[in-house]
């Protein structure tokens, strides 16, 4: 816990001094982009930000692509699209969700709020948007299966603040019925040698087990 707050705090120290900003950089501009293969029937949304897209790293390195591997593996009929967008907050899914759900969606993984968490913005938006997302995927495709992928942040943001932020996905995960990956950064956040030079995104190993925590809750919905 005390490396994740180190984490965490090196990550808001980079964003209040506005400089070495990775998490808030608008790097990526592809908001959807299926990982290499054949062409399957379902489709595997990961929407989030950069975690998701794989700042730094190769496509093949980032983790919906090595969730694709394992679905090849199991020969499981599930196409891996990565939808992460560097520097994506929860407001800004929201304004792009409707493009994303033009095309079918069979399971969804959402991965937004640590932008939120790092501008400080109030956990009571962060909810409202986040619920916002969730009410249309089942709006549009009642069928599909939602996993939410929590964030923390330090209690240097007051541990009211603190709470209330983590708070915010267990309370979406229970009034929306979605399963929750407790913390994605498990393992990940703090460790030196498992993050880039930012400190802040993971490097091909720490994507991996990134992986591990997602495919521990995906698995039994595919």
């Amino acid at each position: 816990m005390f490396r994740q707050i180190i984490f965490l705090l090196v990550a808001i120290a980079a964003v209040s001094c506005g400089e070495n900003q990775p998490v808030d950089q608008k790097t990526e501009k592809v908001s959807e982009k299926a990982v290499p293969g054949k062409k399957r029937s379902k489709r595997l949304v990961f929407f989030g930000n950069s975690l998701t897209a794989g700042y730094g790293l190769d496509p093949s390195e980032s983790f919906p692509a090595l969730i694709q591997q394992r679905i090849d593996s199991l020969g499981l009929d599930y196409e891996s699209v990565n939808a992460g967008v560097s520097g994506e907050t929860s407001a800004g899914g929201l304004g792009r969700i409707d493009w994303i759900l033009q095309q079918p969606v069979h399971v969804f993984v959402l991965e937004l709020g640590a932008n939120d968490g790092l501008r400080g913005i109030p956990p009571e938006e962060t909810y409202r948007n986040l619920d916002s997302i969730i009410a249309k995927v089942r709006s549009k495709y009642p069928d599909a299966r939602v996993v939410l992928a929590g964030m923390q942040v330090p209690p240097t943001m007051g541990q009211r603040y603190a709470r209330a932020f983590g708070d915010i996905y267990t309370q979406l995960a229970k009034e929306n019925n979605v399963a929750l990956i407790p913390f994605l950064l498990q393992g990940v956040g703090g460790e030196v040698k498992l993050n880039q030079e930012d400190g802040i995104h993971p490097t091909a190993e720490g994507q991996k087990i990134v992986a591990n925590n997602i495919w521990e809750i995906l698995s039994p919905l595919l």
